[in-house]
Formats: structure tokens, sequence, C-alpha cells
């Protein structure tokens, strides 16, 4: 090894020593960041298979939004128990661990059989990947040192945090759209599972190579507090899932009886967290007002992202009629945009504060997602049946070009300039021994606000899809000309009826995604008041959370 020293900017030719063994920052990183991708995308890449996922393995329209909720949800409930085990057996090994765990759960999905192996599978990557991101995020924290090296170290995990999302889209529709892999025939929708299985045991292999292990801190680990926290969320998505079917509704017992558990259930888990010695989420982690800004703005934020991602896939191939590869690379702009944003947010984050970069941002995001309400298609009955007689969609006159490529590129770039300036200040003036309760405690408000978004925001597109089923459903009924009785008729009045009916719920939960990304905003520019200046330095002031 040369003895010149290494230039700060230069993470490719930097190494480190940790426990007396020698890193390679660059190739450490592009280890994390790889597995942290894998880990992201695999939130968004079944968002396209939905329909095909649906047909093969017989699962209703209700059910399917929980492929993408179920694993939000165990990703999210169970983070905090994967950072905490991270600081009690090293994160080195809980990372590896988490990614074999994930590899093998994707094995499981991809042969799926069943709704509820499928279900199950998804449950299954939630915990792996619970374990896997937040002892990724602290490996980086742990790794880098505070200023230029770190800063760029973050914005290239934040471009795979956020890329990631739209990666997913554009890999899944590519693979759903297959038929066949080297010469075996198979369901395309199967790969988006499968292709998980060699990356993510070769990432758990390579990672022994390329990263040191952390110390190992003793402790115990929040069992109850793990249990209340993830059934708590459970329940709350169960009952707002509920609320919204049209059979329900939120004065139906079972959705009151989810949600006031759920409620239970986390007020359960917040006075457990104030008396347990050794707490999953320590409470006072929020004293710190940076901290809990940037918190709840990563809450917040992804809540809008996430929803933005579903409903938008789901216009752009079943309302406008493109193929699942089309589909796909219709978000393309999105990972560009992003990346150019993060690259912008980690350039500027030693020279302006981090409101400035996350408040612009999350304005432009909020801007970007009102423009998505306002798209109009005609969906009349008459429009719609004329529509499906030419074998065509409601949809095919909208423009890509004009009505949601610019507002994917802008939505991008503000996410990109959120991220990055969040991620820092969430765990900023953490000790390196409690970074995995702080990563953890971050990608929870993210994967937790995803899931609820998108539950809460399904159950708005819903209520007003059924009020415009009850609007023009005897007319389109009639209209039709088919007897709903015959099974050929039925299919045909449900394709009807989605086509009539997708764009009113889709816009409405645009505008209420928008408003929520508009308190995110405000979050920020009221309450992150940590200046640029601190974020070069760990400080002496930086304090153990435990």
């Amino acid at each position: 090894m040369s003895d010149k020293t290494p230039a700060p900017a230069d993470l490719a030719g930097v190494e480190g020593a940790s426990g007396g063994k020698q890193l390679h920052l660059g190739w450490a990183l592009v280890l994390i960041s790889v597995a942290q991708l894998m880990v992201v995308l695999d939130g968004t890449i079944t968002n396209i298979a939905l329909p095909y996922i649906g047909r093969d393995l017989d699962i209703a329209q209700a059910n399917l939004s929980w492929i993408v909720t179920g694993y939000a949800l165990a990703f999210g409930g169970l983070l905090l128990l994967g950072g905490r085990l991270g600081d009690l057996y090293g994160r080195r090994r809980v990372f590896a661990a988490g990614l074999t765990i994930f590899a093998i759960a994707s094995l499981i999905g991809g042969l799926a059989q069943s709704e509820a192996m499928l279900l199950a599978s998804r449950s299954l990557q939630g915990l792996g990947a619970a374990l896997a991101s937040p002892a990724a995020l602290a490996l980086i924290t742990t790794t880098f040192p505070a200023g230029r090296q770190r800063n760029r170290a973050f914005a290239v995990y934040a471009a795979m945090s956020g890329a990631g999302a739209a990666v997913g889209l554009i890999l899944g529709g590519w693979l759903t759209g297959l038929d066949s892999v080297f010469g075996i025939e198979m369901s395309g929708w199967r790969l988006t599972f499968l292709i998980n299985v060699p990356i993510g045991i070769g990432a758990a292999l390579l990672a022994r190579r390329f990263l040191n292990e952390s110390e190992s801190h003793p402790g115990e680990m929040d069992i109850p507090g793990a249990l209340t926290g993830t059934f708590g969320l459970l329940g709350i998505v169960y009952g707002l899932t509920r609320a919204g079917d049209a059979r329900y509704g939120f004065d139906d017992p079972w959705t009151i009886a989810s949600l006031a558990a759920g409620a239970l259930l986390l007020a359960l888990f917040a006075f457990l967290e104030s008396r347990a010695e050794h707490p999953l989420m320590p409470l006072h982690i929020f004293k710190n007002r940076t901290r809990a800004a940037s918190f709840a703005a990563m809450m917040l934020g992804p809540a809008a992202m996430f929803a933005m991602f579903y409903f938008l896939s789901l216009f752009v191939q079943q309302i406008m009629g493109y193929s699942p590869l089309k589909a796909g690379f219709a978000f393309l702009p999105f990972s560009a945009g992003i990346v150019i944003g993060a690259g912008l947010a980690s350039n500027l984050a030693s020279r302006i504060d981090p409101r400035f970069l996350a408040g612009t941002g999350t304005l432009l995001a909020s801007f970007s997602l009102f423009m998505f309400s306002r798209l109009s298609i005609d969906d009349s009955p008459s429009a719609v049946l004329g529509a499906l007689a030419g074998q065509g969609t409601a949809g095919s006159s909208v423009s890509y070009a004009t009505d949601l490529l610019p507002w994917i590129v802008v939505m991008s770039i503000g996410m990109g300039l959120t991220f990055v300036p969040l991620t820092l200040t969430a765990v900023h003036h953490i000790k390196a021994h409690d970074s995995g309760i702080g990563s953890g405690v971050l990608n929870t408000m993210q994967q937790v606000g995803g899931a609820l978004g998108l539950a809460t925001l399904s159950t708005v597109s819903l209520h007003y899809i059924n009020e415009r089923v009850a609007l023009i459903g005897p007319e389109l009924t009639q209209a039709s000309g088919v007897d709903p009785g015959t099974e050929q008729g039925a299919s045909f009045l449900e394709a009807a009826f989605f086509q009539a009916t997708f764009t009113e719920g889709a816009t409405h939960a645009f505008l209420i995604a928008s408003l929520m990304m508009l308190a995110a905003s405000l979050v920020v520019w009221i309450f992150l008041d940590v200046r640029h200046e601190e974020l070069a330095t760990d400080g002496p002031e930086a304090a153990a959370i435990v």
C-alpha cells in the first residue's frame, strides 16, 4: 500500500482500518449500495406484475395491494429490531444474515403456488430487508469520516434508496414481459422474485471480504416492543384497507376493532419503550429537534412517493394501455432525476443548510403530485365501452410527454434533494455504537410511512371509485348489453368499471398525497434548524441514545 495519504474526495482509492483490518472504502460502498438497491427496489418491483400475479394465483383485486404493503409492513415493523441486532451482534454478521434470508424468501416467492405462500414469502422478504438495511446504513456511518467523504457515501446510498423504487418498476416491467428464461417456460412475474436469489447470496458471501465487522455491544433484545409495534401497525393498515372496501366501510365492526386494536398496541408499544431498560426505540431519540423533524419528514415523504408509484404504474399500464416493459421504462427518467437531485444535494450539503435543500425538494415533489391529480380522461360509459369495443383503453389519448414526463422528472429531482440532507440530519451526532438504532428508526419511518400512506391513499381512492360506481353503474351495465350473470359478461363489466372509475380514485389519491408532501415540507421549514457547518463534524456533543 502506498504511503501517500489519499485525497479526502477519492472514495475509490481511500483505505481505512477497523479492528486492525484494512478496508477498501470504494468497494465497501459498492457492496452496501447494491444490497440496499435490491432491498428497496423490491418494494415496487412487483407493482407492474400485480395483474399477472392475481390472474395466475387467483388473488382478488382487493387483496393485491397486500403484496406491496405486506412487504413494507414486515420491513418497517422489524427494522428497529434489525438495528438493535446489528448493535448487539455485529453489523456485518446481521447484514449477511439478512441478505441470506431475503434470498431464500425470494426463492419461495418465485416458486409460490398460492396466495398464502406468496404473501408469506413477502413477509419473510421484509424480515430479511429489516436485518440488512439498517446494518448497511450503520456501516456507512461508522466507516466514512464526517465531511465530504461521508456526504458522498450518503449521496450514493440515498440515490440507491430513492432510485430503487423506479428501478424496481423498470426491472419489474421487463421481467414481467418475459415468458421464458434460458429456454424454460416461466411466468415473467416469478422472475421478479427469483432475480434476487443470486444477488442476495453473492452479496452475503462478499460481505466478509470487503466489510470489517463492528464491535459487539452488551444489551438485550426488546421482543415485547417488536411484537406490539409490528402488530399495532398491522392492525392500523388492515383497518384502513378494510374501510376502503365497499362491503365494509369505517362503520364495520371489524374495521373499528382492527383500528382500535392497532392504536392500543401502538400506545402499549410507547409505554413499554418508556419503561424498558434496553428499548427497541429509545423515545428520547426524538428529543433532538433535528432528528425528530428528519424522522417525521422521512415518514410523510415516502408515504406520498410509494403511493405515486403504485397508482401511476397502474394508470400507465391499465388506463393508458402500456405493456409491462413500456410501463417500466416510463419511470426511467425518475431514476435519472433522483440521481441528479442527490448529486446536487451532496455537493451543496457542505455550503447550504439542509432546511433549504430538503424544503425545496419537498415543495417540488408536492407540486408534481398536484399536477398528477389533474390527469383527466373521458371515462363516460359511452367512451369506455367504445374504447373496449376497439380493443383499446379509455386513457389511450393521454400524452406521456406532456401529462406525465415533466412531473416525473420534477418529482424525482425533488426527492433527490430531500433524501440526502434528511439522511444526514437523521443520524447526525449519534455515537457509533448507537448508529444501528438511529438508522433503524430512519428506515422505519420510510417503510412504515410507505405502508400507512399506501393504505390511507388506497382507502381514499376506493372511496371515490365506489362513489363513481354508484353513479354510473346502472347506465354502464345497461349500455354494455352483456349478461352479468355469465362469466364472459362479468369479466367484461369488471374491465369496463375499472376503466370508468380508476382515474377518479387515483387523482383524488394524488391530491391527498400532494398535501402529505406539503406537510413534510412544513415540518422541514419550521423544525429542521441544524446548520451545514455542524454536519461536517461528528462533534464532541454527540450523545448516546441508550
